[in-house]
């Protein structure tokens, strides 16, 4: 039997899902080291001015730390949610449904969490230094 491309059954499709959902768990992966940095980073602050013996402002972790574990978290959402958007696809194409399945609005939530957290440490940044 041969496959007709770009049908449910091809399997490019398929590993093309899977391509997609690992895209998504890499960048899960992404958000929770990026929010580990993050976070150690008003440690790392702190190590350097007592290491040059200046004396520090703000002795608490402040913005970083509060920031590095929502972007911990959001890698954690970002998993799970690919999970289980990977599985409803997988089953909608095998049922013949893929196309009415999915929307765009995971990925603009995603992008709108990184532009709110990208403008949030931009203005720390400004006002801080």
């Amino acid at each position: 039997m041969k496959e007709i491309p770009d049908s449910p059954t091809d399997p490019r499709i398929y590993m093309a899902a899977e391509r997609t959902f690992l895209a998504w768990i890499r960048t899960g992966i992404a958000f929770m080291g990026f929010g580990f940095v993050v976070a150690r980073f008003g440690l790392f602050l702190r190590e350097m001015a007592h290491s040059n013996n200046v004396t520090v402002a703000q002795p608490n972790n402040g913005f970083s730390l509060p920031v590095g574990i929502a972007l911990i978290v959001a890698g954690i959402v970002v998993n799970l949610i690919a999970a289980l958007r990977y599985h409803r696809y997988i089953r909608a194409l095998d049922q013949g449904k893929f196309r009415q399945a999915f929307g765009v609005a995971f990925t603009y939530l995603v992008a709108g969490f990184l532009v709110i957290i990208g403008l949030a440490v931009a203005v720390y940044l400004a006002v801080l230094w």
